[in-house]
């Protein structure tokens, strides 16, 4: 049997289409994939996201062990609520996962993984930890819940939601967090909107849920997720990167800090393997097809892959992130092999939309 999230009931309720999602039965949509990913874009709308795991690491040494657990640096945190985008490697460079780390103070930071790779995670920061001389301890999170609300007018009706956030939240920068009681408040997402994530008790959960419904944001599932992070040109582990694929070659080569001062665990793999191919987005320009994960795609410089590729509710038209060589760059066309057809595409940087507004020319 899966598990199941604090929300689970409400889900039910709300005649949500439940689906296994790495061990979790969790909503794909509630009705209507398509406008729950417009509700978003253009309104508000809300994710169960508790199937992610919150682990707090605390101790004398907990700044220096991030240091070298992964591949960002830490030290970007400056001061407490500041948060930071990093990928965690292992010994060759590939990609354990990705993560947000939130620095609570300078002994006691929050990382939140992925739910498919939390046990494996938990394991790789354990065995870390292990080997580890300093004062520290890990604290896996499983008593909190996870909301994301997003949109562009998801923070207001936050606010009306939960009026004693208005004060502290509303200034609030993008990758900054606030502890509002036993609430932390981050302005984090996945989908290339303004928005925030609510990380509160597991109790409180279903009564936030009910309210922010009563203040029309809309329940969306994970099918508008993966849609909306496609379209905001958001890597997701086990097609973008996976433990075989650094980040330089999964387009998060900004992610790692190579500075002269920071020593990390695959730091020695990376800088031996370089980079070696390039994370690109497509735009099918022919009618007929749909572009997915696994395709490949042939250019004059060589043979690539598509890692996600879907319909994108926005362009009204297939988009795709792909693996594909050095050489390829942003407005060349390609073939990409869908079924018994070659159909063409058109290379793009991405991200496609952001803030609700299309960033690529087609």
């Amino acid at each position: 049997m899966p598990n199941t999230t604090t929300l689970n009931a409400a889900h039910r309720a709300l005649g949500a289409r439940m689906i296994d999602f790495g061990g979790w039965d969790m909503p794909l949509n509630y009705g209507s994939q398509i406008e729950e990913h417009h509700a978003v874009r253009r309104a508000a709308g809300m994710f169960d996201i508790s199937h992610m795991l919150a682990v707090d690491i605390e101790g004398a040494s907990a700044q220096a062990y991030l240091r070298y657990a992964l591949a960002n640096d830490v030290l970007k945190l400056r001061q407490p609520g500041r948060a930071l985008y990093s990928c965690m490697l292992n010994a060759a460079g590939g990609v354990i996962d990705d993560l947000i780390v939130y620095c609570v103070e300078t002994t006691s930071f929050r990382l939140v993984v992925n739910a498919g790779r939390a046990e494996a995670d938990l394991a790789w920061l354990t065995s870390l930890k292990q080997s580890w001389t300093g004062a520290l301890e890990l604290h896996p999170r499983r008593d909190l819940a996870m909301i994301a609300v997003q949109g562009p007018q998801a923070c207001e009706r936050l606010w009306q939601a939960l009026p004693e956030a208005r004060s502290a939240g509303a200034s609030l920068g993008v990758f900054s967090s606030v502890q509002l009681g036993e609430t932390m408040l981050a302005r984090t997402g996945y989908t290339g909107e303004d928005g925030v994530e609510l990380m509160l008790p597991a109790g409180a959960a279903e009564a936030l849920w009910q309210r922010l419904r009563a203040c029309g944001v809309r329940p969306c599932g994970l099918g508008a997720r993966d849609t909306l992070r496609l379209e905001a040109g958001m890597n997701l582990w086990g097609h973008e990167m996976d433990e075989s694929v650094s980040p330089l070659d999964a387009g998060l080569g900004w992610t790692v800090a190579m500075d002269a001062g920071h020593e990390f665990m695959g730091k020695d793999a990376l800088l031996a393997q370089g980079q070696r191919r390039q994370l690109l987005g497509l735009v099918l320009l022919e009618q007929g097809g749909v572009l997915r994960s696994g395709q490949k795609v042939l250019a004059p410089q060589g043979e690539g892959e598509i890692t996600s590729g879907s319909y994108s509710p926005t362009l009204n038209r297939s988009i795709a992130l792909a693996r594909l060589p050095l050489e390829v760059a942003p407005g060349e066309l390609v073939r990409v092999a869908v079924r018994d057809k070659q159909l063409a595409a058109k290379v793009v940087a991405p991200p496609f939309v952001r803030k609700g507004r299309i960033l690529i020319d087609y």
